[in-house]
């Protein structure tokens, strides 16, 4: 994809919120992304059959935010991340289910809005200090947790509100100050455009409504990249 190397190419590593939709942009309008997404999702084959593992984070065993576990986490959502090909390091994973831990998190889910897109949500839900932040904060600071997998555990309980910042989407889209707050940035500018076009593209792909924007955003971007000519260090 020759277009979409030039045009990230030209995009600042600093990535301001108007450089994240910008970079998100350019893979968006390469040709195949409606496909790529198909093939991703599996669409039109039987649960498990597709080749991609990660068609299946948000929907195993029903999804992570469901009314019953939004605010706990399960022994599936351990299962789940592990579709994103990262595994939660079983002292934390049983601290997760059985211990402290769990406790903690339990109180900071209860206080994070379940059912929220990211583009409507106030901008003090994902800012520094919220109670999503100091969840991701709590998880990255476990034992060989680190960044990816806390992103990713969140992605899986809010599925809507926070997305997947993986070495992928970094590389890709930039390292801001705030990932979560400048992504939200983008996805309001122009009245929402950015956060329709993810929509619209969701719906000509033939995914199923509970695959958020963000996942189509966070797929779309893994499918295309990295690409030739464009490494991150």
């Amino acid at each position: 994809m020759p277009e979409l190397n030039e045009q990230l190419a030209d995009s600042s590593s600093a990535a301001t919120p108007l450089a994240v939709g910008q970079r998100l942009h350019a893979f968006l309008d390469a040709e195949r992304v409606a496909d790529d997404l198909r093939r991703y999702f599996a669409v039109g084959l039987p649960p498990g059959a597709g080749v991609f593992t990660g068609g299946r984070f948000e929907h195993l065993a029903g999804g992570g935010e469901r009314q019953q576990v939004a605010n706990r986490f399960t022994a599936e959502d351990l299962i789940a991340v592990q579709t994103l090909s990262v595994t939660v390091p079983a002292p934390v994973a049983l601290d997760l289910l059985e211990g402290p831990l769990g406790a903690q998190l339990s109180e900071l889910l209860r206080n994070i809005p379940t059912g929220t897109d990211l583009a409507d949500a106030d901008v003090s839900v994902v800012a520094e200090g919220s109670p999503a932040y100091q969840a991701w904060t709590l998880l990255k600071n476990q034992h060989r947790v680190g960044f990816v997998i806390a992103g990713k555990l969140l992605a899986r309980k809010r599925p809507r509100l926070l997305p997947v910042y993986d070495r992928v989407v970094r590389c890709a889209l930039g390292r801001p100050l705030s990932f979560w707050t400048e992504l939200r940035t983008a996805l309001r500018e122009n009245d929402g455009a950015l956060h329709h076009r993810l929509l619209d593209l969701r719906q000509s792909a033939g995914l199923p409504q509970t695959v958020s924007a963000l996942r189509v955003a966070d797929v779309t971007v893994w499918m295309a990249h990295p690409a030739p000519g464009h490494r991150c260090p």
